[in-house]
C-alpha cells in the first residue's frame, strides 16, 4: 500500500530489470496480482488516506503500529452543556475533545484522580440539563462536584472550568495559572471570598504539580522528541512531551516492520498514526532523521495546528541532548519488551510448578487431559476429555465420546473405554501424549484407567484421580489418598480441570438427551426430516395436535406436500 504523485513511475519502478529491491519488496512483488487505485485531491489527502487504510487493513508489508486501538484516551464531552471526563479506547467523530493516547495506563489514572481533586467535574451519567431534579450524591458534599444536576451551578461557569481542564490536559499550566490568578483577584474584589479561596487552592495544587515536573529548558516552546530503537522486526518508539519547557510525560509504542524498512519510512508512518487524533500539535518535533514525505507531513500538521510545525534533526547542542534522552528511553523500552517476550515463551505457570512438586512428578505437567463420565441410568452415556495447556483450556483438543461397549451403568468400565479409545487414537495418529491425565473419581476409576493404559502398552503414562467429596488425590502405587492444602494453586488447577471435564460431559449428555426426546414419532414417518418436523411443530405446537389435524390442515403447512401430508395422516390413522 503506497502513494505517489506519478503512479505510473511508482509502479514501473517495481518492474524494471534489474530492480534494486530489498527482500521485503521482492516478497511483495511475487504476490502482486492486481492494482486498485484511489484518486485524491491533494498529496496531503493521499497521505492521510494511506494512513487510514493501513490502520484499517494492516497490510503485511507496511509498518504496523501494534495495539494502537487499545491505548486509552481521556475524553472531555465538550458537546454537552455540563461535560464529563471519561476514559475511552476508541475515538468517535463527535464534538468531544480527546487527550492521549496514554500508553501508561497507571499514569493516566493518576492524572484523572488529580484532575478530579483540582476541578470538581461531575462523574454522573445524567442527561443535563433536565427538568427532573436529581438527588445530590456524595461527590457534592465532599466538594468533588458543583451539583449541576440540582441546578446549583450555571452553564457558563461550568464551561469555564472545563476550559481550564482542557488547558491542564494540554500541558498549558502557566496559561492556566495566569487565568486562575485573574479569577481569584476578580472574586476577591467582589468580596466572594469562598470562591477566591477555592481558586487559590486550585492554584496551589497546580503549582505543586509543576514543581514535580522536570524543567528541561528555559524556552517555553512546545516540543515532542521522538526516538526509535529496533531489533529485527521489533521497534520501540519513545515520545517525550515538553510543554512550556517542562517535560510532562512519555509515550511509548511498539511497532512491527521488516528489518530492512528504512528509518524514514518508519518515522513517517508513526507520525501520521500518532498525530492523527492528537488534540495538541507541538511547534517543533525533534527526530533522529528526516521522515519520508516530510514536506507533506509538515503541510498536514500545519493544517491541524493552524500554524507552522518544524521538524528538527539536531547533531549537537541542547536539542541533541534531548534526543539522546529519548533514545535511552526507546532502548530501555525495547530491552524490556524483548525480555518480556522471551520470558513469555519460557515461563511455566506457578500452578504447574506447584503441581510437579505436590504430585512428585519428574517434570512440570504442562499438558493435562481431564476425563469424566455422564449418564442417566443406561441411556445417553457419554465421556468427555478436556485439555489444558500451561494451565489454560485448549478447546481445539477437547473430545466427546458416546459410550459404545458398556451396556449397564458402570462408571469404572466407561472410564476404561474412554481412556482406551483416546490413547488408541493418539497411538494410531502418532500424536504426543499429555504429561498428566486427571480422572474424575476415586481409587476404582483410577484402577480401571490404569488397566486400559497397560493393555495399550503405555503403563508409564502419568495418571491420577481426584475424588469430589473432600478433594482426595489418588496416585498409582499409593494405597492412601494424598491431601493438598485447600489454598494450593495446584489443587485449584486440578479442581478447575475436573469441573471443566464435568461441565463438558454434562453438556454433551444433555445435548444427546434433548435430541432423543425431541426426536418424536414424526421421525418414523417416511418423508419427514428435521425441517418438516420443525414446520409441523411450529404450526401445531405438539405431536398430539398433529395427530388430531385433518389432511387438509396438514397439506396447508409450510414445506409439507400433499403426498407427505397423506403419509403423516395415514401413520396416525392406520
Amino acid at each position: 500500500m503506497g502513494k505517489a504523485k506519478s503512479l505510473r513511475n511508482r509502479v514501473k519502478s517495481y518492474f524494471q530489470d534489474p530492480t534494486p529491491l530489498d527482500p521485503r519488496q521482492k516478497a511483495l512483488f511475487k504476490k502482486i496480482s492486481d492494482f486498485e487505485l484511489l484518486v485524491s485531491d491533494s498529496e496531503v489527502e493521499a497521505l492521510i488516506l494511506e494512513s487510514n487504510l493501513i490502520k484499517e487493513h494492516k497490510p503485511r508489508y507496511n509498518v504496523n503500529l501494534k495495539d494502537d486501538k487499545r491505548y486509552p484516551y481521556l475524553k472531555v464531552t465538550a458537546g454537552e452543556d455540563f461535560p464529563r471526563i471519561l476514559v475511552v479506547r476508541r475515538i468517535k467523530r463527535d464534538k468531544a475533545k480527546y487527550f492521549g493516547p496514554y500508553t501508561n495506563v497507571g499514569g493516566m489514572r493518576q492524572t484523572l484522580r488529580l484532575l478530579r481533586r483540582i476541578f470538581p467535574v461531575r462523574s454522573c451519567n445524567f442527561a443535563l440539563p433536565s427538568k427532573k431534579k436529581h438527588k445530590l450524591c456524595l461527590d457534592y458534599y465532599i466538594k468533588r462536584c458543583q451539583g449541576p444536576c440540582d441546578g446549583l451551578v450555571n452553564k457558563d461557569e461550568y464551561q469555564g472550568m472545563i476550559r481550564d481542564v482542557c488547558l491542564f490536559l494540554s500541558g498549558k499550566n502557566r496559561i492556566l495559572i495566569s487565568e486562575l490568578k485573574k479569577k481569584m483577584e476578580t472574586a476577591a474584589e467582589a468580596e466572594s471570598y469562598e470562591e477566591a479561596a477555592r481558586v487559590r487552592d486550585q492554584m496551589i495544587a497546580l503549582d505543586s504539580v509543576m514543581q514535580r515536573q522536570k524543567v528541561v529548558e528555559t524556552e517555553t516552546k512546545d516540543r515532542d522528541i521522538i526516538s526509535v530503537s529496533r531489533e529485527g522486526e521489533d521497534i520501540s518508539v519513545a515520545g517525550l512531551q515538553i510543554r512550556e519547557g517542562v517535560m510532562i510525560g512519555r509515550q511509548n509504542f511498539h511497532l512491527v516492520a521488516s528489518a530492512r524498512t528504512p528509518l524514514g519510512e518508519i518515522l513517517s508512518n508513526f507520525l501520521r498514526r500518532y498525530y492523527m487524533h492528537s488534540p495538541v500539535i507541538p511547534e517543533e518535533i525533534i527526530l533522529p532523521s528526516e521522515p519520508d514525505d516530510s514536506d507533506m507531513l509538515r503541510e498536514w500538521l500545519k493544517g491541524k495546528r493552524g500554524r507552522r510545525v518544524e521538524f528538527a534533526t539536531p547533531q549537537k547542542g541542547k536539542k541533541q541532548k534531548l534526543l539522546e534522552m529519548a533514545q535511552k528511553n526507546a532502548k530501555l523500552l525495547l530491552e524490556e519488551f524483548l525480555l518480556q517476550k522471551k520470558e513469555k515463551t519460557r515461563r511455566v505457570p506457578e500452578s504447574i510448578l506447584s503441581l510437579k512438586k505436590d504430585l512428585y512428578l519428574d517434570r512440570p505437567p504442562q499438558q493435562i487431559a481431564g476425563i469424566d463420565i455422564s449418564n442417566l441410568g443406561t441411556s445417553d452415556a457419554v465421556g468427555s476429555l478436556v485439555y489444558f495447556s500451561d494451565g489454560k483450556p485448549k478447546k481445539s483438543e477437547y473430545k466427546r465420546f458416546k459410550i459404545k461397549t458398556v451396556p449397564a451403568q458402570d462408571d469404572f468400565a466407561m472410564i476404561s473405554e474412554v481412556v482406551k479409545r483416546y490413547f488408541g487414537s493418539l497411538i494410531e495418529r502418532k500424536k504426543s501424549f499429555p504429561d498428566l491425565v486427571l480422572i474424575d473419581g476415586g481409587k476404582g476409576q483410577l484402577s480401571l484407567a490404569l488397566q486400559a493404559l497397560n493393555s495399550l502398552g503405555i503403563g508409564k503414562q502419568k495418571i491420577m484421580a481426584l475424588a469430589k467429596r473432600i478433594d482426595e488425590i489418588f496416585l498409582p502405587g499409593r494405597p492412601d489418598p494424598l491431601m493438598i492444602k485447600k489454598d494450593s494453586p495446584s489443587l485449584k488447577l486440578l479442581k478447575r480441570i475436573r469441573d471443566e471435564a464435568h461441565r463438558f460431559a454434562i453438556s454433551y449428555h444433555k445435548l444427546l438427551r434433548k435430541k432423543r426426546t425431541v426426536a418424536s414419532e414424526l421421525d418414523k414417518i417416511a418423508g419427514v426430516g428435521e425441517k418438516r418436523r420443525k414446520a409441523l411443530l411450529t404450526r401445531f405446537g405438539s405431536v398430539k395436535r398433529i395427530k388430531q389435524a385433518t389432511l387438509e390442515e396438514l397439506s396447508n403447512t409450510d414445506n409439507i406436500t400433499r403426498t407427505t401430508a397423506r403419509e403423516i395422516y395415514k401413520y396416525f390413522h392406520p
